[in-house]
């Protein structure tokens, strides 16, 4: 049945979620745009004592000493709209997006979708020194959810949806649809299939779109950055190591920061509040750390901050970074480590030969983000986004690469799968073919079966086949030439002294119970784990019903015997 075997499990559905995802990509590109307005309105508020939706930076502020206040009266906003609205507005955004995907059947509720921007806007707005990334992604993510659970769709099509929200959100704010896209599968997806990545395709491409209209075109931060030299292999390498190491100090330091503020004699509702009035003399001291900072960002790419001026900024802006988040308040960890690696590069370029000042600030932002995500993809294509510079492409291959490949060897979670294992829950990160996909019923199934007669009495049945066989077994049950059911050895048992017939008492099957030899071994699995038997008939088609073979759960160990050998078994050259 070779013609019944595909490369993609697809059906019709594909068609109807994309074309949801299509309006999921045009209502995140709006709220993106309305959380901006959000950030803004509340940094006028703050900071200027105004009413206006104006774009402005809070470092222009005239209030003093009055600046320590503001992120501290912004996290006691946060910390009571947490408690008395929705606790899942707390934090970076990706790790309970992730969460909710995993865990909770990709089910987030409308509050989250209206609290987690506003509570957004309120940090932001008082000085946090987040980026809007990580707020967008639960917003985006959360409309993505509710239009799903308002159609009635299913679990795994609820996630194809909020996956396409959250990153045509990030796609709005950052005008990177393909590193948006690549997002989804590095961290969002848990999947490579076109059933998800179509639909989350679609809403980014949507979403750059529409960008343009709403924020103009262009990317966020143009640069263009002159070929490297050969030489600039080693700065890469010794960058990329570099990049590691601050990816894991941040990571180290953001969570004993978060233990402590477990250990604080007050409700968590207070945290935010205390954290922020560390952002707030942070901010008196280095005003330029407050707020989303993209033009700071946009500053060192392009090298005009001195070296003193920008390790002072960023020493600041790492510690309130830290502290604010480890606090619980609600904010997005891009656009800081976006920051801290444009910084790292910086003070690194006068030692790094081979390449321009711009060139390691714009690799080191890219090797920071890459290695603290666990994201490296996203990372290298995020960076080429967000300056549209070709000629760094390949350096920022090999620096993200190098730092990856350090945090892999170093830490046990990154910085988004750690906070969900504090809460009891592992995810695993690697993907791979699942050998059940790799193998179809047809190639696993036993031909030689042993089927009943439906009309054979059952005292008759299990005389005949009780005392041979193994007593767990399963037996097809026929009738006409048709597959009737399944009838196993303990009914045989208890039925033994009737005169009922097995066609009585057997487990019925409708047709679409049953296996086709097309199907694949996972397919098979599911059917069982659905039913709750460990063996199934394989029929020649819907229609006629005829029995060819069988299949047990026995039958599909195969394929992972053969993973484990492939894995653990080292060969000799022949």
């Amino acid at each position: 049945m070779i013609h019944a075997k595909r490369d993609y499990s697809v059906d019709r559905r594909l068609v109807m979620v994309s074309g949801v995802a299509l309006l999921i990509g045009v209502a995140s590109t709006f709220a993106a745009a309305a959380l901006l307005a959000l950030i803004h309105f509340f940094t006028n508020l703050f900071f200027y004592q105004r009413l206006s939706w104006a774009d402005v930076s809070p470092a222009r502020h005239t209030l003093g000493m009055g600046v320590i206040l503001v992120p501290a009266i912004g996290g006691l906003l946060v910390g009571l709209m947490a408690r008395y609205g929705s606790e899942k507005i707390r934090g970076h955004g990706i790790p309970e997006a992730m969460e909710t995907i995993l865990f909770g059947k990709s089910r987030m509720s409308a509050r989250v979708a209206v609290l987690k921007p506003l509570s957004s806007g309120i940090a932001i707005g008082s000085g946090g020194p987040f980026g809007a990334e990580g707020p967008i992604i639960m917003t985006g993510g959360s409309l993505g959810s509710l239009l799903a659970q308002y159609l009635h769709l299913t679990a795994a099509e609820r996630k194809t949806l909020l996956v396409a929200g959250a990153c045509a959100g990030m796609t709005a704010i950052f005008a990177t649809p393909v590193a948006a896209l690549l997002l989804a599968v590095e961290l969002l997806l848990f999947e490579l299939r076109p059933r998800s990545l179509l639909p989350v395709a679609l809403a980014c491409a949507v979403a750059g779109f529409l960008r343009n209209l709403v924020f103009g075109p262009g990317p966020l931060f143009p640069l263009h950055t002159d070929p490297v030299s050969t030489i600039a292999f080693a700065s890469c390498v010794a960058a990329g190591l570099m990049c590691g190491v601050l990816a894991a100090l941040l990571t180290l330091a953001l969570y004993r920061v978060e233990d402590g503020f477990h250990k604080l004699p007050l409700h968590w509702m207070w945290w935010p509040a205390i954290g922020g009035v560390l952002v707030g003399i942070g901010g008196y001291l280095e005003p330029r750390a407050l707020g989303m900072g993209y033009d700071v960002i946009g500053d060192l790419l392009n090298g005009h901050l001195l070296v003193a001026a920008a390790i002072a900024l960023l020493t600041v802006k790492a510690i309130i970074w830290v502290v604010a988040l480890g606090s619980g308040t609600s904010g997005g960890v891009l656009a800081p480590l976006l920051m801290l690696g444009a910084g790292l590069g910086t003070l690194l370029a006068p030692y790094l030969p081979g390449g321009s000042p711009s060139l390691w600030a714009l690799v080191c932002m890219a090797g920071v983000l890459g290695s603290t995500l666990g994201a490296p993809l996203t990372a290298i294509v995020f960076a080429f986004g967000l300056t549209h510079d070709s000629e760094a492409l390949l350096p920022l291959m090999l620096t993200t690469a190098v730092a990856y490949g350090l945090t892999t060897l170093t830490l046990k979670r990154s910085i988004m799968t750690e906070k969900i294992a504090r809460r009891g829950l592992h995810i695993f990160r690697e993907y791979g073919v699942d050998p059940l996909e790799r193998q179809h019923v047809s190639d696993l199934m036993n031909s030689d079966v042993i089927a009943i007669d439906g009309a054979m009495k059952v005292a008759d049945a299990l005389a005949h086949y009780g005392d041979e066989h193994d007593p767990h077994r399963t037996y097809p049950v026929i009738g006409e030439g048709r597959v009737l059911g399944m009838l196993d050895y303990p009914t045989l048992r208890k039925h033994a002294c009737s005169a009922a017939r097995c066609v009585d008492v057997l487990i019925p099957l409708q047709p679409e119970h049953v296996l086709l030899p097309g199907a694949t071994a996972r397919t098979a699995a599911g059917r069982m784990a659905q039913l709750e038997m460990g063996c199934l008939p394989v029929v020649q088609d819907l229609g006629s019903m005829h029995l060819i073979g069988t299949l047990s759960l026995r039958d599909l160990l195969g394929p992972n015997r053969s993973l484990i050998e492939e894995e653990t078994l080292r060969e000799r050259m022949r």
